[in-house]
């Protein structure tokens, strides 16, 4: 990816930025976040783990990716631990040499199941971040039962100018289930990936594009999931800019408007949809901004979770299946992973069932409002906003070994982004607000007893972009951005709350010829806060300057 301010005149590429030397440190991955430290740090919690000693699996250490060839590696079940588990936990080590390079996508793959999904920091003339990223993987413990092989998907250029290379290591943690009690945790009994080949994930150009992979299930399907991510690339990675096509060219934008969107089909029908976040890489706009504080989720992208067990019946029918994704507006483009687990009927080797409701429709009907001036001397002010607002139910049932289960999913799903601009001679000013949505309710009814599950998810960012020339043609870039994740779960039994919160400003300085002279005003905050309901709480809140962690909250990993 590379190092674009996407928005108006100016292109940064990574090697202006290897060229300001930050301190003369080599940094190692650490622990716990260090104040006075540059490394890469994050206020993310680890995956929280039983009591007990875990088995743990090395899938691949040391591993350097300096070019683009996948990189391979083989996996075998651990013979101490045969299972059930308790949890299983992904964990991985990467790190980045001093010198010049761009941020890098990193996906890991068993058996083409995506089990790691982020990018890379980029590293400055003195500094080598290193990082640690974690997973928990319990759902996916059938995955995990048969020696196969795997895929490190991190492609990265090395050569005279981009210097930096990547290293990493990655292993998974199994914790036995304890003896005398059911501590072995429900998942999945079988996993499909899409796509089912080599390569990582598939590249989506355009909306009519698609990630599809057939497939002919078990006859006892009870509930399906599919978990999907979709990663913004080359004209898509600033999408949250765009502007439509009429206007693009006057605004310096790109097009195909601030909207994306994820649509889920089965055999061509609408069955789900999955909000893009808007993630951005530790390169995006200003590299400064996301030093050492990246922003939300940008070293480890979490999957969105499309219910699809209202299609349970049709799945378990025998014949083959088709499960497709897409990103509508994609506009070259878009990179799609996706998993389908499927829970199945113990007790009975074959379920029917059907889908008795589905209002999705064949796809979102964004609203378009351009107001936008232009002056006699061509300045232009004004605004464009998209919205999307989407209300479906999806409705289906299976006949089980303990009954009929019905499985209504009712979502709303709603968007909008509005951006400002103020363009003339001495300024482009592009102002920011995007927000979404999404209200989930999912009701199941077995015999006489109803059970409902409730889940927000909000992704609200704000992006102020300022740039202004002086009159001797040296220009100041000064952004700003808040990106946050929240999810509030409430089902039988058990509540939940997220709030993963990025603060960051920064100003660049180039001279007439856009030739970056130095950055001020750099300031940048994380605050991740975790609570449910049986009482498990975490809160940390880390706070950086000039590039460097200034504080620390009580409650961060390694604090009270």
């Amino acid at each position: 990816m590379q190092v674009v301010h996407s928005f108006a005149r100016i292109a940064v590429t990574a090697a202006a930025f290897g060229a300001m030397a930050l301190l003369p440190q080599f940094m190692m991955a650490q622990d716990y976040p260090v104040v006075g430290s540059q490394n890469t740090v994050t206020a993310d919690p680890p995956v929280s783990r039983p009591h007990g000693k875990p088995c743990v699996v090395q899938l691949y250490s040391g591993v350097q990716f300096a070019d683009f060839t996948p990189k391979t590696y083989s996996y075998a079940p651990p013979s101490e631990c045969a299972g059930p588990w308790e949890k299983v936990v992904f964990t991985a080590d990467f790190s980045v040499s001093a010198g010049v390079q761009y941020d890098r996508t990193a996906q890991v793959f068993l058996g083409h199941v995506n089990i790691y999904y982020g990018t890379t920091a980029e590293p400055g003339s003195t500094l080598a971040p290193a990082w640690h990223v974690e997973r928990d993987l319990t759902d996916y413990s059938a995955l995990f039962k048969s020696a196969q092989t795997g895929e490190v998907d991190l492609g990265n250029l090395v050569n005279s100018m981009y210097t930096g290379v990547i290293t990493g290591s990655a292993a998974l943690e199994f914790y036995p289930a304890q003896k005398g009690r059911d501590g072995a945790a429900q998942t999945a009994d079988a996993l499909y990936p899409l796509p089912n080949a080599a390569g990582g994930a598939a590249t989506l150009s355009q909306t009519t594009d698609q990630l599809a992979e057939t497939f002919t299930l078990p006859a006892n399907v009870e509930r399906a999931y599919l978990d999907v991510i979709t990663q913004s690339q080359s004209n898509d990675e600033f999408w949250y800019t765009c502007v439509p096509n009429d206007v693009a060219g006057e605004l310096q934008s790109c097009g195909n408007t601030g909207f994306r969107e994820a649509e889920i089909s089965v055999d061509g029908q609408p069955a789900g949809v999955a909000p893009v976040y808007p993630w951005i890489y530790t390169g995006g706009i200003d590299p400064f901004l996301w030093a050492p504080l990246p922003g939300v989720q940008t070293l480890n992208f979490v999957p969105y979770r499309v219910d699809l067990t209202p299609f349970a019946g049709l799945l378990s029918n025998g014949q083959p299946h088709t499960v497709a994704v897409s990103v509508f507006n994609a506009d070259s483009y878009f990179l799609a992973t996706a998993t389908l687990l499927v829970f199945q009927d113990h007790d009975s080797a074959h379920v029917t069932g059907a889908v008795t409701a589905n209002t999705i429709g064949a796809g979102p009907a964004p609203n378009v409002v351009e107001n936008l001036q232009t002056d006699s001397s061509g300045d232009i002010t004004g605004s464009v906003t998209v919205t999307s607002m989407r209300e479906f139910h999806v409705s289906g049932y299976v006949k089980t070994s303990h009954g009929r289960v019905d499985t209504d999913v009712h979502q709303n799903v709603n968007f909008s982004n509005a951006e400002s601009f103020i363009i003339n001679a001495t300024s482009y000013i592009q102002d920011i607000t995007q927000k979404t949505t999404v209200d989930s309710r999912t009701i199941t009814r077995s015999g006489d007893q109803i059970f409902a599950t409730l889940q927000t998810y909000q992704y609200p960012l704000t992006l102020d972009i300022s740039e202004v020339f002086a009159s001797d043609g040296s220009l100041n870039l000064q952004t700003t951005a808040t990106q946050e994740f929240k999810y509030d779960a409430l089902e039988p039994f058990f509540a939940s709350t997220v709030d993963n919160k990025v603060n960051s400003t920064d100003t660049l300085q180039f001279d007439s010829s856009f030739n970056l002279l130095g950055h001020t005003g750099q300031q940048s905050s994380q605050k991740y806060t975790y609570l449910d309901s049986r009482g498990n709480e975490y809160s940390c809140k880390l706070a950086a300057a000039n590039s460097v962690l200034t504080s620390v909250s009580d409650g961060c990993p390694g604090q009270k």
